[in-house]
Protein backbone atom coordinates (compact mmCIF):
# COMPACT_ATOMS: atom_id res chain seq x y z
CA UNK A 1 0.00 0.00 0.00
CA UNK A 2 1.94 3.20 -0.42
CA UNK A 3 0.21 6.99 -0.36
CA UNK A 4 0.69 9.87 -2.00
CA UNK A 5 0.96 13.06 1.34
CA UNK A 6 -0.35 16.20 0.42
CA UNK A 7 -0.37 17.39 4.37
CA UNK A 8 -0.87 15.38 7.93
CA UNK A 9 -3.76 16.34 9.97
CA UNK A 10 -2.81 17.99 13.13
CA UNK A 11 -4.38 16.28 16.14
CA UNK A 12 -3.33 17.21 19.41
CA UNK A 13 -4.76 15.85 22.51
CA UNK A 14 -3.95 15.63 26.68
CA UNK A 15 -5.37 13.88 29.29
CA UNK A 16 -5.12 14.83 33.13
CA UNK A 17 -5.63 12.63 35.95
CA UNK A 18 -6.95 13.30 39.72
CA UNK A 19 -5.19 15.86 42.20
CA UNK A 20 -2.08 14.57 43.73
CA UNK A 21 -1.75 12.38 46.97
CA UNK A 22 1.05 12.77 49.81
CA UNK A 23 2.78 10.67 51.89
CA UNK A 24 3.64 6.65 50.34
CA UNK A 25 1.83 7.03 47.73
CA UNK A 26 2.72 8.64 44.76
CA UNK A 27 1.53 11.63 41.79
CA UNK A 28 -1.55 10.93 39.66
CA UNK A 29 -0.13 12.89 37.11
CA UNK A 30 3.67 13.63 36.87
CA UNK A 31 4.85 15.92 33.86
CA UNK A 32 8.85 14.68 33.06
CA UNK A 33 10.53 15.28 30.08
CA UNK A 34 7.42 16.62 28.36
CA UNK A 35 5.88 12.76 28.74
CA UNK A 36 2.52 12.57 30.86
CA UNK A 37 2.94 9.89 33.40
CA UNK A 38 -0.54 8.71 34.90
CA UNK A 39 -0.36 6.38 37.92
CA UNK A 40 -2.97 4.40 39.46
CA UNK A 41 -4.27 5.52 42.73
CA UNK A 42 -2.91 3.93 46.61
CA UNK A 43 -1.56 1.10 44.37
CA UNK A 44 1.89 -0.33 44.56
CA UNK A 45 4.60 1.57 42.37
CA UNK A 46 5.68 -0.10 39.58
CA UNK A 47 9.04 -1.68 39.39
CA UNK A 48 10.10 -0.17 36.94
CA UNK A 49 13.01 2.58 37.94
CA UNK A 50 13.18 5.63 35.70
CA UNK A 51 14.17 9.25 36.46
CA UNK A 52 10.66 9.82 35.72
CA UNK A 53 9.13 7.59 37.89
CA UNK A 54 11.78 8.25 40.97
CA UNK A 55 10.73 11.82 40.70
CA UNK A 56 6.50 9.86 41.18
CA UNK A 57 7.80 7.96 44.14
CA UNK A 58 10.12 10.74 45.82
CA UNK A 59 8.27 12.05 49.04
CA UNK A 60 6.98 16.00 48.01
CA UNK A 61 9.04 18.88 49.24
CA UNK A 62 7.30 22.45 49.09
CA UNK A 63 9.01 23.14 45.92
CA UNK A 64 7.36 19.94 44.17
CA UNK A 65 3.97 20.53 45.47
CA UNK A 66 3.88 23.90 44.02
CA UNK A 67 5.53 22.51 40.35
CA UNK A 68 2.79 20.01 40.59
CA UNK A 69 -0.02 22.59 41.41
CA UNK A 70 1.30 24.92 38.48
CA UNK A 71 1.50 22.36 36.29
CA UNK A 72 -2.20 20.88 37.22
CA UNK A 73 -3.68 24.34 36.99
CA UNK A 74 -2.12 24.58 33.43
CA UNK A 75 -3.13 21.42 32.03
CA UNK A 76 -6.67 22.18 33.88
CA UNK A 77 -6.42 25.69 31.63
CA UNK A 78 -6.21 23.79 28.82
CA UNK A 79 -8.90 20.93 29.26
CA UNK A 80 -11.24 24.05 29.57
CA UNK A 81 -10.16 25.61 26.51
CA UNK A 82 -10.96 22.21 24.63
CA UNK A 83 -14.15 22.16 26.36
CA UNK A 84 -15.31 25.18 24.88
CA UNK A 85 -13.50 25.01 21.49
CA UNK A 86 -15.93 21.61 21.22
CA UNK A 87 -19.03 23.28 23.02
CA UNK A 88 -18.56 26.16 20.28
CA UNK A 89 -18.06 23.90 17.21
CA UNK A 90 -21.04 21.94 18.30
CA UNK A 91 -22.94 25.05 19.08
CA UNK A 92 -21.79 27.60 16.01
CA UNK A 93 -20.32 24.97 13.62
CA UNK A 94 -20.27 27.42 10.57
CA UNK A 95 -18.70 30.41 12.95
CA UNK A 96 -16.24 27.73 13.73
CA UNK A 97 -14.61 27.09 10.58
CA UNK A 98 -15.20 30.80 10.05
CA UNK A 99 -12.97 31.27 12.49
CA UNK A 100 -10.19 29.02 11.18
CA UNK A 101 -11.31 30.34 7.81
CA UNK A 102 -9.97 33.97 8.23
CA UNK A 103 -6.12 32.88 9.22
CA UNK A 104 -6.53 31.17 5.96
CA UNK A 105 -6.48 26.99 7.30
CA UNK A 106 -9.03 24.74 8.11
CA UNK A 107 -9.81 22.70 11.60
CA UNK A 108 -7.87 19.95 10.89
CA UNK A 109 -4.48 21.67 10.31
CA UNK A 110 -4.44 21.66 6.52
CA UNK A 111 -4.55 25.13 3.94
CA UNK A 112 -7.51 25.56 1.87
CA UNK A 113 -5.68 24.08 -0.83
CA UNK A 114 -4.47 21.35 0.35
CA UNK A 115 -5.63 17.27 -0.15
CA UNK A 116 -5.52 14.85 2.66
CA UNK A 117 -3.36 12.42 2.21
CA UNK A 118 -4.58 9.85 -0.70
CA UNK A 119 -3.88 5.99 -0.14
CA UNK A 120 -4.11 3.61 -2.52
CA UNK A 121 -3.99 -0.53 -2.99
CA UNK A 122 -5.13 -2.78 -5.70
CA UNK A 123 -6.12 -6.91 -5.87
CA UNK A 124 -8.33 -5.91 -2.76
CA UNK A 125 -10.69 -8.61 -3.74
CA UNK A 126 -9.40 -11.65 -4.79
CA UNK A 127 -12.53 -13.22 -6.27
CA UNK A 128 -13.00 -9.83 -8.47
CA UNK A 129 -11.65 -9.78 -11.92
CA UNK A 130 -9.81 -6.26 -10.66
CA UNK A 131 -10.37 -4.46 -7.81
CA UNK A 132 -9.05 -1.55 -5.91
CA UNK A 133 -9.55 0.23 -2.49
CA UNK A 134 -8.72 4.23 -2.09
CA UNK A 135 -8.64 6.44 1.87
CA UNK A 136 -8.45 10.06 0.66
CA UNK A 137 -8.36 10.85 4.93
CA UNK A 138 -10.90 8.79 6.45
CA UNK A 139 -12.79 8.52 3.57
CA UNK A 140 -12.88 5.00 2.35
CA UNK A 141 -13.81 3.13 -0.78
CA UNK A 142 -13.45 0.04 -2.33
CA UNK A 143 -14.02 -1.29 -5.96
CA UNK A 144 -14.39 -4.71 -7.31
CA UNK A 145 -15.17 -5.39 -11.13
CA UNK A 146 -16.84 -8.66 -12.45
CA UNK A 147 -16.98 -9.33 -15.99
CA UNK A 148 -19.52 -11.41 -18.04
CA UNK A 149 -20.47 -12.32 -21.51
CA UNK A 150 -23.59 -11.00 -22.93
CA UNK A 151 -25.15 -9.52 -26.35
CA UNK A 152 -24.31 -6.20 -27.72
CA UNK A 153 -26.84 -3.72 -27.74
CA UNK A 154 -29.02 -3.06 -30.58
CA UNK A 155 -28.07 0.32 -30.88
CA UNK A 156 -23.96 -0.41 -31.33
CA UNK A 157 -23.65 -4.26 -31.88
CA UNK A 158 -19.44 -3.29 -31.85
CA UNK A 159 -19.19 -2.11 -28.62
CA UNK A 160 -19.65 -3.90 -24.98
CA UNK A 161 -20.58 -2.39 -21.47
CA UNK A 162 -19.58 -0.12 -18.43
CA UNK A 163 -21.85 -0.49 -15.55
CA UNK A 164 -20.73 1.53 -12.72
CA UNK A 165 -23.01 1.66 -9.57
CA UNK A 166 -22.01 3.31 -6.43
CA UNK A 167 -23.07 2.30 -2.91
CA UNK A 168 -23.26 4.27 0.03
CA UNK A 169 -24.88 1.55 3.14
CA UNK A 170 -25.23 2.65 6.72
CA UNK A 171 -21.91 1.14 7.66
CA UNK A 172 -19.76 4.25 5.71
CA UNK A 173 -22.00 6.83 7.79
CA UNK A 174 -25.19 7.33 10.17
CA UNK A 175 -26.48 9.54 6.99
CA UNK A 176 -27.17 7.07 5.12
CA UNK A 177 -30.12 4.46 5.77
CA UNK A 178 -30.95 0.65 4.86
CA UNK A 179 -33.14 0.02 1.55
CA UNK A 180 -32.91 1.52 -2.48
CA UNK A 181 -29.76 3.67 -3.47
CA UNK A 182 -30.63 7.04 -1.97
CA UNK A 183 -30.11 10.32 -4.09
CA UNK A 184 -26.36 11.15 -3.38
CA UNK A 185 -26.21 7.42 -4.24
CA UNK A 186 -27.62 7.42 -7.94
CA UNK A 187 -26.17 11.05 -8.86
CA UNK A 188 -22.91 9.03 -7.85
CA UNK A 189 -23.48 6.32 -10.32
CA UNK A 190 -24.62 8.70 -12.97
CA UNK A 191 -21.80 10.72 -12.52
CA UNK A 192 -19.03 8.12 -12.95
CA UNK A 193 -20.94 6.94 -15.94
CA UNK A 194 -20.65 10.40 -17.49
CA UNK A 195 -16.84 10.35 -16.58
CA UNK A 196 -16.44 7.31 -18.08
CA UNK A 197 -18.05 8.14 -21.12
CA UNK A 198 -16.56 11.64 -21.41
CA UNK A 199 -13.70 10.78 -20.80
CA UNK A 200 -13.29 7.74 -23.25
CA UNK A 201 -11.72 5.82 -20.42
CA UNK A 202 -11.88 3.23 -22.12
CA UNK A 203 -12.79 2.11 -25.56
CA UNK A 204 -15.95 -0.17 -25.74
CA UNK A 205 -15.34 -1.71 -29.22
CA UNK A 206 -12.30 -3.35 -27.69
CA UNK A 207 -15.18 -5.29 -24.81
CA UNK A 208 -17.29 -6.50 -28.41
CA UNK A 209 -15.19 -10.67 -28.91
CA UNK A 210 -17.85 -11.15 -32.58
CA UNK A 211 -20.03 -7.92 -33.55
CA UNK A 212 -23.73 -8.07 -32.82
CA UNK A 213 -23.36 -11.76 -30.73
CA UNK A 214 -20.69 -11.44 -27.62
CA UNK A 215 -19.43 -8.72 -25.83
CA UNK A 216 -17.68 -7.95 -22.05
CA UNK A 217 -20.31 -6.27 -19.72
CA UNK A 218 -17.65 -4.97 -17.04
CA UNK A 219 -20.20 -4.37 -13.63
CA UNK A 220 -17.70 -1.47 -11.61
CA UNK A 221 -19.12 -2.35 -7.89
CA UNK A 222 -18.36 0.52 -6.17
CA UNK A 223 -18.27 0.67 -2.16
CA UNK A 224 -17.65 3.26 0.06
CA UNK A 225 -16.88 1.87 4.04
CA UNK A 226 -16.26 5.44 5.56
CA UNK A 227 -18.06 8.36 4.54
CA UNK A 228 -15.73 11.84 5.27
CA UNK A 229 -16.84 13.60 2.35
CA UNK A 230 -15.17 14.02 -1.73
CA UNK A 231 -16.91 10.80 -2.18
CA UNK A 232 -16.66 11.90 -6.05
CA UNK A 233 -13.20 12.03 -5.84
CA UNK A 234 -12.32 9.19 -4.24
CA UNK A 235 -14.67 7.02 -7.00
CA UNK A 236 -12.57 8.27 -9.53
CA UNK A 237 -9.61 6.78 -8.65
CA UNK A 238 -10.55 3.86 -7.15
CA UNK A 239 -12.60 3.04 -10.49
CA UNK A 240 -9.58 4.05 -12.57
CA UNK A 241 -6.92 1.31 -10.47
CA UNK A 242 -9.54 -1.12 -10.57
CA UNK A 243 -9.45 -0.81 -14.28
CA UNK A 244 -6.12 -0.67 -14.84
CA UNK A 245 -6.04 -3.90 -12.08
CA UNK A 246 -8.62 -5.83 -14.30
CA UNK A 247 -7.68 -8.78 -16.39
CA UNK A 248 -10.15 -10.79 -18.97
CA UNK A 249 -10.02 -14.39 -20.30
CA UNK A 250 -9.24 -14.76 -23.42
CA UNK A 251 -12.81 -16.21 -25.72
CA UNK A 252 -13.34 -17.18 -29.18
CA UNK A 253 -16.38 -18.20 -30.25
CA UNK A 254 -16.30 -22.03 -32.12
CA UNK A 255 -17.30 -21.48 -35.44
CA UNK A 256 -19.19 -25.38 -35.39
CA UNK A 257 -21.00 -25.37 -32.47
CA UNK A 258 -21.36 -21.01 -32.69
CA UNK A 259 -20.60 -21.72 -29.17
CA UNK A 260 -18.43 -19.15 -26.84
CA UNK A 261 -14.93 -20.78 -25.34
CA UNK A 262 -13.04 -19.17 -22.53
CA UNK A 263 -9.82 -19.85 -21.90
CA UNK A 264 -9.07 -18.93 -18.20
CA UNK A 265 -5.41 -19.40 -18.80
CA UNK A 266 -4.82 -16.68 -21.10
CA UNK A 267 -5.87 -13.55 -19.55
CA UNK A 268 -5.14 -9.76 -20.73
CA UNK A 269 -5.20 -6.57 -19.18
CA UNK A 270 -7.61 -3.53 -20.50
CA UNK A 271 -6.52 -0.93 -23.02
CA UNK A 272 -6.65 2.28 -21.01
CA UNK A 273 -7.42 5.01 -23.15
CA UNK A 274 -7.36 8.02 -20.83
CA UNK A 275 -6.63 8.64 -17.01
CA UNK A 276 -9.15 11.20 -15.78
CA UNK A 277 -9.05 12.40 -12.26
CA UNK A 278 -11.64 14.20 -10.21
CA UNK A 279 -10.46 17.26 -8.19
CA UNK A 280 -13.73 18.92 -5.40
CA UNK A 281 -14.08 21.66 -4.48
CA UNK A 282 -16.86 24.21 -1.71
CA UNK A 283 -17.16 27.69 -1.30
CA UNK A 284 -17.58 29.24 1.66
CA UNK A 285 -20.00 32.49 2.27
CA UNK A 286 -20.01 32.51 -1.39
CA UNK A 287 -16.41 33.77 -1.68
CA UNK A 288 -13.97 31.31 -0.07
CA UNK A 289 -13.18 27.93 -1.62
CA UNK A 290 -11.30 25.22 -0.27
CA UNK A 291 -10.11 21.78 -1.70
CA UNK A 292 -11.07 18.30 -0.67
CA UNK A 293 -13.84 19.11 1.96
CA UNK A 294 -14.42 16.71 4.66
CA UNK A 295 -18.51 15.63 5.41
CA UNK A 296 -18.28 18.51 7.46
CA UNK A 297 -17.29 21.06 5.24
CA UNK A 298 -19.50 20.17 2.89
CA UNK A 299 -22.56 20.13 4.66
CA UNK A 300 -21.65 23.86 5.72
CA UNK A 301 -20.52 24.95 2.30
CA UNK A 302 -23.02 27.12 -0.18
CA UNK A 303 -21.75 25.02 -2.82
CA UNK A 304 -19.70 22.15 -4.24
CA UNK A 305 -17.78 21.59 -7.69
CA UNK A 306 -15.73 18.73 -9.24
CA UNK A 307 -13.75 19.40 -11.76
CA UNK A 308 -12.35 16.11 -13.95
CA UNK A 309 -9.24 16.42 -15.78
CA UNK A 310 -7.13 13.77 -17.72
CA UNK A 311 -3.39 13.53 -18.06
CA UNK A 312 -3.05 15.64 -21.04
CA UNK A 313 -4.77 18.36 -19.31
CA UNK A 314 -8.05 17.58 -20.97
CA UNK A 315 -11.68 19.31 -19.15
CA UNK A 316 -13.23 15.65 -18.90
CA UNK A 317 -16.20 16.81 -16.76
CA UNK A 318 -17.47 19.55 -14.40
CA UNK A 319 -20.15 18.69 -11.91
CA UNK A 320 -21.57 21.53 -9.93
CA UNK A 321 -25.04 20.34 -8.04
CA UNK A 322 -26.50 24.25 -8.06
CA UNK A 323 -25.70 26.67 -5.22
CA UNK A 324 -23.45 29.53 -5.49
CA UNK A 325 -22.11 31.00 -8.49
CA UNK A 326 -18.64 31.24 -9.22
CA UNK A 327 -16.91 33.91 -11.26
CA UNK A 328 -15.02 32.77 -14.80
CA UNK A 329 -11.56 33.55 -12.76
CA UNK A 330 -12.00 31.52 -9.91
CA UNK A 331 -13.12 28.44 -11.87
CA UNK A 332 -9.83 28.58 -14.25
CA UNK A 333 -8.22 28.37 -10.44
CA UNK A 334 -10.24 25.11 -9.56
CA UNK A 335 -9.45 23.63 -12.75
CA UNK A 336 -5.61 24.62 -12.77
CA UNK A 337 -5.41 23.17 -9.50
CA UNK A 338 -6.77 20.08 -10.93
CA UNK A 339 -4.83 19.87 -13.38
CA UNK A 340 -2.04 19.44 -10.70
CA UNK A 341 -3.84 16.74 -9.13
CA UNK A 342 -4.25 14.75 -11.82
CA UNK A 343 -0.66 14.46 -12.22
CA UNK A 344 0.12 13.47 -8.65
CA UNK A 345 -2.83 10.80 -8.75
CA UNK A 346 -1.47 9.42 -11.93
CA UNK A 347 2.14 9.40 -10.02
CA UNK A 348 0.54 7.38 -7.39
CA UNK A 349 -1.37 4.94 -9.71
CA UNK A 350 1.53 4.01 -11.54
CA UNK A 351 3.70 3.64 -8.57
CA UNK A 352 1.46 0.88 -7.19
CA UNK A 353 0.90 -0.89 -10.40
CA UNK A 354 4.58 -0.83 -11.02
CA UNK A 355 5.21 -2.15 -7.68
CA UNK A 356 2.71 -4.79 -8.06
CA UNK A 357 4.74 -6.03 -11.26
CA UNK A 358 7.61 -6.57 -9.12
CA UNK A 359 6.35 -8.26 -6.32
CA UNK A 360 4.80 -11.03 -8.75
Amino acid sequence: MLSCMDTGEKDFQRSLGKESHRGNTYAEVVFTNHIIITAGEEHAAPQRQSAGWETALAPHTGAEDARVTSLHHCSLHVVLLNIMAAGFKTAEPLEYHRSFLKENCRPDGRELGEFRPTTLNISSISTADGSALVKIGNTTVICGIKAELTMPPSDAPNKGYIVPNVDLPPLCSSRFRPGPPGEQAQAASQFIADVIESSDLINREELCIEKSKLCWVLYCDIMCLDYDGNLLDACIIVLLAALKNARLPEVTINKETDLAEVDIQKKRHLKINRHPVGSSFVIFDDSIIIVDPTAEEESLSTALLTVVTDEEDRLCAVHKPGGTSLSGEKLQHCINRAITRNKEISKLVDKVIESMKMAK
